[in-house]
């Protein structure tokens, strides 16, 4: 039986580059006749992200595209929620709208499940050969420091807790009761994914090709911090 990837794309003010983004996802071959859903999630963008999604899916009649819109602006997670629970695929994988990641990729995170190693695969900016536009010293930084932080919690080694480049079983992240709506949807899916009796995960290191701010990157400070109280209240207080 054919299996499915359901690829969940959350969308905010993203007009300048979803389009290329939708085309990159559709040029993918993925390995073992796996075929391929799209799930877009508008979160209620304020550009014009909305008519070019449209425009494309009726441009694209035959592409495997669902569009669903937030009426008011949740933030990520709440967008990944969403996705998560409309997803029909068999495994899920999370690609944001930026160019930041390349789909061509999604091979490499799937060969450990294909293969029979793995149920969580993420995909690691911090290992590997391929290619990183190099950027901010002290975002990588805060990226590791709360990477370490999360593994002191979990017993994990990751090396990329903050990545967006997260691929699950979907029976696996469906089981989840996920609540944080913002950036806080990595330390809190990492905390509770780990829980799972006899998950297997794995770490495959990928391309970043990152935004600066100028360019629209939309992580600060404050979701840093918003980061710290996540690992410690789903591994200590919220169990």
């Amino acid at each position: 039986m054919t299996q499915k990837l359901s690829i969940i794309v959350p969308a905010y003010n993203e007009e300048a580059t979803i389009s290329n983004i939708l085309d990159k996802i559709l040029e993918v071959k993925l390995i073992g006749g796996m075929t391929k859903e799209i799930v877009v999630v508008n979160d209620a963008s304020r550009d014009g992200t909305e008519a070019v999604v449209q425009a494309y899916i009726q441009a694209h009649p035959q592409a495997p595209i669902s569009y669903f819109k937030h009426e008011v602006n949740q933030g990520k997670g709440a967008a990944l929620h969403t996705g998560i629970q409309q997803a029909a695929g068999d495994f899920i994988i999370v690609q944001d709208a930026d160019l930041e990641y390349d789909p061509q990729e999604f091979n490499i995170l799937l060969k450990p499940v294909l293969d029979g190693f793995a149920d969580v695969v993420y995909g690691s900016r911090f290992m590997g050969g391929n290619p990183h536009r190099i950027l901010f010293f002290w975002h990588s930084i805060g990226n590791k420091w709360l990477t370490r932080l999360s593994n002191m919690f979990t017993n994990l080694n990751l090396t990329d807790m903050e990545t967006c480049y997260k691929l699950f079983r979907a029976e696996n992240v469906k089981s989840l009761n996920l609540k944080e709506n913002r950036f806080g949807f990595e330390p809190e899916v990492t905390a509770k994914i780990s829980r799972i009796p006899k998950i297997r995960i794995y770490e495959v290191g990928i391309s970043y090709y990152g935004r600066t701010y100028e360019e629209g990157k939309k992580i600060n400070w404050k979701d840093g911090l918003r980061a710290i109280w996540c690992i410690l209240k789903y591994n200590i207080w919220a169990r």
